[in-house]
Formats: C-alpha cells, structure tokens, sequence
C-alpha cells in the first residue's frame, strides 16, 4: 500500500485530466487491412490532432480510439511533414478535450514526462540531453528516456503540463536515449493552394482539408480543376461552400460543373446563389455570360429557352457596367460575332486595341469580322498589325498570323505576297508543316506563276500523303502545263495506281499523251475519264480527234 501510494502521489497533478486527451491511432489500407498504429492527442476542441505520419502513408481510412475506448472516424488530414513524421488531421468529434503546448523550447536537463495512452500510472520520466533546432525555432530533442514500447507519437511533457514534443521512433540501440520532435510545429502544419499536389499528401487517400485562409482554398480549387478525378473535385467544391458559405467561388464552380452536364436549371440555381453572396458581382455576371454563349454555341440541341445570345449579352454587358475591364468587351465581341453583328463587334475590338489587351489575337479577332463582312482590305489591314506586333527574327508565336495572313492574301489573289508569308511559316514551323501546307503553298506558287517552286511543293505533298489522288492530279496537270509531258505521263499513272475510279488521273494521262503524240492511247483514257463523269474530256476528245 505504501509503495502504490507514492506512485500515485509522485505523478504531476495535471497527468489525470491530461491522459483524456492521448489517443491511439490505426489506420487501414483501401482493402480494410489493418495498416498502422501510432499515438496521437488532440490540440484544441474542434477534433484537430497530431500524431506521426507514416501510418496515413497508403491509408485508406483512419480511426482514433480515445481514454474511454470510443472510436471516431479521422475525417480530413490537416498537414503532414514526412521529415519529421508528424501529421495533423481533424477527427470527428463533437468536442474534444487538447492538451495545451509549450510555445517555447526547453532547455537542456529540463525533466519531462512521456504520457502513455489510457494509464497516467505508466508514465515514464525522464530529462531533456539536447535540443537541437529547425526551421527557424522548433526543437528536435535527444532525451535521457527510457521509451516503453508502443508509445511512437505520444506526447511529451513538461512540468507545467504542457505538451514539448511527440515521440518519434528510436532510431539507435540505446534504448536510454530517445527522441522528440516539437509538438509545436506539427501544430503549425498548414495546407497550401498547392498542398494538393504534395507528393506527401498524394502518399495518403484520406481526404484532405481545404486551406483555411480562402485565398488559398480558392487556388486549391484551380488547381485541383486539372488534377482530380471528377468525383473527387465535386467533393471538394462542396467542401469549399461548406467552409466559406459567404464566398460566390464555390458556386460558381458547382454552375462550371453543372453546364458541364448540361444541367442548365442547376447552373442557373448556382449561379442566382453566387449572386445573393457575391461580393465581386461582375464576376459572376461575367460566367454567367460565358456559361450561355457557351452553351448556345456548343450545345445548341439541348434545349434550355432560358439561356440565349441575348441573355448572354445583357449579363457581360452588366458585368462591363460594375466593373469595365476590357476583358468583359473582348467577351461581348465574341458574343457579337456569333449574332453575326460584326459591325458591332468591329467597333468593341477597336476599343480593345488601345487597352491592356492590344495583342495579335485581338487583331486577328477582329480580322475575322472584317472577314465575315467581306472586307478584304479591312482583313489584310488587320492581320498587318496582327503580324506587326512581332519584330523579326519572328518567333514560332508569329506563326499564327502569318499563315492567316498568307490565306487571306490567297484569297485575294495576292499569290506572291501570299508566297512570302508561307515561306516564313515554314521557315519558322519545319518540324510541323504537312502536305496540307505544301498543297497551299503549291496553289499561292500557281497563281503566281512560280511554277517550279509549285512543282518542287505538289511533289514534296506527294511525298508526304502519297495515298492523296488529288495531289498526283494537281502534278500531273502543271507538268502539262510546263510541258513536262513524260514526267505528266508517270505521275498520272501513279493517280490511277492508287485511285483506279478518279477520273482526273485518266484526263491528264490522256492528255499528255495527246500532246506527245500518242493520240490513240490518249483518246482511249480520256474516254475513260468521260465514263467515270469528267466534264472536261468531251472537248479534249473532240479537239484532239481531229
């Protein structure tokens, strides 16, 4: 009786309430195995805890079982640090009951006490050898402390009952030495906007928390839109309006997700409720409008009478009202421009090129209005300027408007300004231009009378597809056309290897044939060609009878 009466009276006061706050943690894997065990305790009243990190790491599910033996789900992880293996994490609970933390170092030969989980008896004192410190004022303490088995990651203590560190495991076979690392920093963990793509956090499939300050959930949100699977980025957008309900992002991202699956009552819904709490209302106008024109524009077989042109009109043009940004005008062009108003949208893109969006994809927008109102000389102006934002030597980004512009230079049959444009883009884009590429420039070389680079492009578009019938025929004409007439001869037959039923490749044998000389064989392909329906052989057939 003696002996168990200074046992009893030897344990700091605090250890009884104290002990209510040590849990054991287990974790399984996503199969239901049992995966890992620690210690932990709680460090304030909403169910926030630390314990070590390597039992989450491949953990599907997390369980805390408390003093009393009660077990309660861990619902999110809040931070971890595989350096030190520590976590923190949300349990859930009604309230919990923390121990209070030391916000300061200890000292060397400070006595401390090793709290057990359920029995305060077992405790375990022991002294304070080093403290060694990291990241800026934490403290990675060696111990002079036997540490019992089965006590990784419990806490710490000091005299005044507050909670130095959490056991870490023995790494020597001292078993007089032990280690702690501050209880503080896996108190201090903290989520990020980038926290999503942690590795450390990616290692653990317990779900993880959103940042607490909005700026860095809202990043969270961007970030995870490209990252996560979809079931789990739902999840997260309730969470974010679950924990900032005054904030118009959560809803704005439940109407994306909702007009994703066409679902345009609901997007509707979401987007009326951002508005009620928007505390940047032009934003919401703004994807309002994006949301319809998008909807209209891509889906217009799905039937939603709310959601219109016009209606997409009126709400960025509200947004333009609250806030002008010049990027709500490039917007309202755009819109313009699927009505068909490209006077209109003419006029808002002039606005733009004297704002902070002047840009070559600015002049090239407008081109096309001009395009589309058949002003070809508004067209080419355009693109001039569209090029002119560039200097030479162009960069690959230039490649763009050079070929918008050499196509409309084509289609005003400026076929050697056209020419130019196209050398540049090839000059700039070797690794990427096709057959198609050559066949374009072949046509510009043509109309320009250029006619052995036209030949050296069609003979490069051939090389490239040679399953193309078009390209061969195309050759075989502009060697007629040169005078080229044995060359005219192969590639025609080559026409009619790949495509036995097209009739230009026995037009163009037959031809060149005729004009060799060879008219009996000639006349007898270009009969071919009229049975098969080219229009042009009865004139060559009659001509080239005679």
């Amino acid at each position: 009786m003696l002996l168990i009466s200074v046992a009893t009276f030897s344990q700091p006061s605090w250890s009884k309430k104290a002990i209510k706050s040590v849990f054991t943690l287990k974790t399984f894997a996503p199969d239901g195995t049992l995966l890992g065990d620690a210690n932990g305790f709680f460090v304030n009243e909403n169910g926030e805890a630390i314990s070590s990190f390597m039992p989450f790491k491949g953990a599907g599910r997390a369980v805390v079982i408390d003093a009393s033996g009660k077990e309660y789900a861990v619902t999110h992880i809040l931070g971890a640090s595989e350096t030190y293996d520590v976590a923190k994490f949300r349990v859930d609970i009604k309230k919990s009951a923390p121990l209070p933390i030391a916000q300061s170092a200890q000292a060397e030969h400070t006595p401390v006490w090793l709290m057990p989980y359920r029995d305060a008896k077992l405790m375990t004192k022991g002294e304070i050898a080093k403290a060694e410190m990291f990241n800026g004022d934490y403290a990675y303490y060696t111990l002079n402390l036997v540490m019992p088995e089965n006590t990784l990651s419990a806490p710490l203590m000091n005299e005044a009952g507050e909670v130095v560190g959490l056991m870490q495991q023995p790494t020597t076979g001292d078993a007089a030495t032990s280690y702690a690392v501050s209880a503080r920093f896996a108190d201090s963990l903290r989520l990020t906007g980038l926290s999503i793509n942690d590795p450390v956090l990616r290692s653990t499939f317990i779900k993880k928390a959103l940042p607490t300050d909005v700026g860095q959930a809202q990043l969270t949100l961007y970030v995870a839109a490209s990252t996560l699977d979809s079931a789990s980025y739902v999840a997260l957008v309730d969470d974010f309006i679950q924990q900032f309900p005054a904030e118009q992002d959560g809803y704005i991202y439940k109407a994306q997700l909702a007009a994703g699956a066409d679902d345009y009552a609901a997007a509707d819904q979401y987007l009326a409720q951002a508005l009620k709490t928007a505390s940047r209302p032009d934003e919401v106008h703004f994807t309002y409008s994006r949301l319809m024109y998008q909807k209209v524009l891509y889906k217009p077989q799905v039937s939603y009478d709310a959601w219109s042109y016009e209606r997409a009109l009126q709400e960025v043009e509200e947004a333009y009202r609250i806030n002008p940004q010049p990027g709500y005008l490039q917007h309202e062009a755009y819109i313009l421009f699927a009505q068909r108003e490209y006077a209109k949208a003419s006029e808002l893109y002039e606005q733009l090129f004297s704002s902070t969006l002047r840009s070559p994809e600015v002049f090239y927008e407008a081109s096309r209005c001009k395009e589309m109102a058949g002003d070809t000389i508004g067209q080419i102006a355009l693109l001039d300027s569209a090029v002119a934002c560039f200097s030479r030597p162009y960069l690959k980004e230039a490649s763009t408007y050079l070929l918008a512009r050499a196509q409309a230079y084509l289609n005003a049959g400026k076929f050697r300004a056209a020419v130019n444009d196209l050398n540049e883009y090839e000059e700039l884009m070797k690794a990427q231009v096709n057959d198609n590429f050559y066949y374009m420039r072949y046509q510009a070389e043509l109309g320009g009378r250029l006619f052995q680079q036209a030949l050296n492009d069609i003979t490069r578009a051939t090389e490239i597809n040679p399953s193309q019938e078009l390209y061969y025929a195309e050759k075989a004409s502009l060697e007629v056309r040169v005078g080229y007439y044995d060359e005219a001869v192969q590639t025609a037959r080559q026409c009619i290897a790949i495509a036995p039923e097209y009739s230009d490749g026995y037009l163009f044998l037959g031809l060149a044939q005729c004009l060799k000389g060879e008219k009996q064989d000639g006349i007898k392909n270009l009969q071919k060609a009229k049975e098969l329906g080219d229009p042009q052989a009865d004139d060559l057939i009659e001509k080239y009878s005679k």
